[in-house]
């Protein structure tokens, strides 16, 4: 059984899984709130192609979108994004441990091989 955790976990994945989705909101962290043709024209998609691509980040709450007239307007909502970092910085510290242990490992096996040639 998914919690709803992991559930959302699956969503905001997904969603960064796409390297045109992951450009969309860097340009959102690094110049706020932009319209969806504005996130599209770096692209060669269609209008309704970059839609698609704001639903999906719409759905993992990566991003929220307000209607203003005919304009759909975007800005990040990185609390998400920091569900994840946290997700995978349990990870980072698995590796950093396992990373450690080597080079103490390595550093010992180079003291004992200095040992055996001053001998």
């Amino acid at each position: 059984m998914v919690d709803h955790q992991e559930a959302t976990l699956d969503t905001v994945f997904h969603a960064l899984a796409d390297s045109t989705r992951r450009a969309m909101l860097r340009t959102l962290a690094e110049g706020g709130e932009k319209s969806v043709s504005a996130l599209a024209s770096p692209y060669s998609m269609t209008l309704a192609g970059a839609s698609k691509h704001v639903k999906v980040l719409e759905a993992a709450g990566l991003v929220r979108r307000r209607v203003e007239g005919r304009i759909h307007y975007c800005r990040l909502e990185a609390a998400r994004m920091a569900e994840a970092e946290a997700w995978l910085r349990y990870y980072e510290r698995f590796w950093t441990r396992r990373l450690d242990t080597l080079e103490a490992l390595l550093k010992a096996e180079d003291e004992q091989a200095g040992e055996g040639k001053k001998l």
